[in-house]
């Protein structure tokens, strides 16, 4: 069974970007905002997350970092940022909060997969 991946941004092109990059290897899920994104991770405990800090809604990426890796049901999960915010205050922030990546927009695909090969070994 492929392990699964939780892509999350707001932006469809993003999604769709990493859904053809990475979909021969692993089962994509995507989401478009914070809330769902939550709510795939509970439903399908995903292996990693790639998720954008800043999207519409109650609920930013940075939030939904935390709420994973403050869960003791899902801080397994690997999560890269893959984000804009290139800053790096931004760059630490995600790093305290717990990311295992970050990855600054435009990013380079091939990045995104030899870091999931090396997190999933």
């Amino acid at each position: 069974m492929n392990k699964k991946i939780l892509i999350v941004d707001d932006q469809p092109e993003i999604r769709q970007l990493l859904a053809v990059t990475l979909g021969a290897d692993y089962e994509i899920i995507a989401a478009p905002d914070g809330t769902s994104a939550l709510e795939a991770v509970r439903l399908h405990q995903p292996q990693a997350v790639l998720l954008d800090i800043m999207m519409p809604g109650q609920i930013d990426g940075l939030q939904v970092l935390s709420s994973i890796k403050t869960s003791t049901e899902t801080k397994h999960i690997h999560v890269a940022m893959v984000t804009a915010r290139g800053l790096a205050d931004d760059y630490r922030l995600a790093h305290e909060m717990g990311a295992d990546g970050y990855f600054i927009k435009p990013f380079s695909p091939l990045q995104l997969v030899n870091w999931l090969q090396e997190k999933l070994k």
